[in-house]
């Protein structure tokens, strides 16, 4: 792939985990940035993600053959306004939200067609801004594109190769399809996760007993509504016809559920689950998403001073980066008193065998 230069609107979580995979994957890229955070943008030139880093959107972007609009969802129509008279000829502008519809409708509206190929990427994190950005949170990804009809093939084709060096999977789709879609998949869950916890904190008793018990299997599923409430917040606000639909259907479900608990009826309870784990079980893991994956190990340790440091330094000492590591106190779904949670996969097998080789028994999360 030729010398390319990329421009960002925006530089957070998602725009800068694009950017980091390009320096790493494409390192003569020249990659120019503008953010209202003054402190990301500097981070980014100190670590060297970017060549040109500006305090307003000026014509020197002019110069990008792709500019990835990563900025919040409510600023997408005053920037795309402004980078309009920046546009030439052969350039690609894409954008990075979680809904399309939106973002077709405002290109739509400013003339913009030719240029733009709406785009996803399905990576995520319960944590959010630039400081937290990384190339890994792209690494076998699914990165959605909605191109419009007005983009010729030969700029489609060049950004599924260029997902597909920074080491996602480019997926085209119609944007109608993805709003549905991720509505399903994504939006709705985020929503449900909030909810739960929600609950959990409105029934808890004055000593917070839900909250200081809270099993791996609660936490699992509510570790999303962690996520950016801003950002949850547009997403909801412009995804709202196909989340509504879905929540209906859910809330239909789970009245029928209700009935069947209420009337003790066991052969439809064990189909309810049955069926879910048998679906649950055929999908394809992936390293990154929407709700997001972990890497982690268990592993029983004795009860004595050191015992924690002395597996933190073995695994530092062979230069294995831990994410996370902590004592399970409730044991009501996990097989080890000690959780070890890693960035990537291929640093759960290098650990499992370190700790075996030191008598350990380390046991890998599902």
């Amino acid at each position: 792939m030729e010398q390319l230069t990329c421009g960002f609107i925006g530089l957070g979580l998602i725009g800068g985990s694009i950017a980091k995979a390009i320096r790493q994957f494409l390192p003569d890229t020249r990659i120019y940035a503008y953010d209202i955070n003054e402190k990301a943008l500097s981070l980014a030139w100190e670590e060297g993600v970017c060549n040109r880093i500006f305090p307003a959107i000026t014509e020197d972007f002019s110069e990008c053959d792709i500019l990835f609009l990563c900025a919040p969802v409510s600023h997408n129509d005053s920037n795309l306004l402004t980078l309009k008279p920046f546009l030439r000829e052969g350039m690609i502008l894409t954008d990075v939200g979680s809904v399309k519809t939106d973002i077709h409708v405002h290109i739509e509206a400013a003339g913009l067609n030719r240029f733009f190929i709406g785009g996803h990427p399905m990576a995520g994190s319960e944590r959010f801004g630039y400081p937290n950005s990384k190339a890994a949170l792209l690494e076998n990804a699914y990165y959605i594109l909605t191109p419009d009809a007005q983009v010729p093939k030969s700029q489609v084709d060049f950004m599924q190769n260029l997902i597909r060096t920074i080491g996602a999977i480019p997926l085209v789709l119609d944007y109608h399809t993805h709003d549905f879609v991720t509505a399903g998949v994504s939006h709705l869950p985020h929503v449900i996760a909030s909810c739960l916890v929600n609950l959990v904190r409105d029934c808890d008793n004055e000593d917070g007993i839900m909250k200081m018990i809270a099993a791996g299997g609660f936490k699992d599923i509510t570790r999303i509504a962690s996520s950016s409430p801003e950002m949850w917040q547009q997403i909801c606000l412009t995804n709202t016809d196909n989340i509504v639909e879905l929540l209906d259907r859910f809330i239909a479900a789970l009245s029928e559920v209700r009935t069947q608990l209420t009337n003790r009826d066991a052969d439809e309870l064990y189909h309810f689950f049955d069926s879910a784990r048998s679906y649950r079980d055929s999908f394809l893991e992936a390293s990154s998403g929407p709700i997001k994956k972990s890497y982690a190990v268990y592993v029983d340790i004795p009860d004595e001073p050191g015992s924690l440091a002395s597996i933190a330094t073995v695994l530092a000492f062979n230069q294995i980066s831990i994410k996370n590591i902590g004592i399970v106190h409730n044991r009501e779904f996990e097989r080890g008193v000690l959780r070890i949670e890693f960035w990537e996969e291929a640093a759960i097998q290098d650990a499992v065998r370190l700790l075996k080789l030191r008598g350990y028994t380390p046991l890998q999360n599902r």
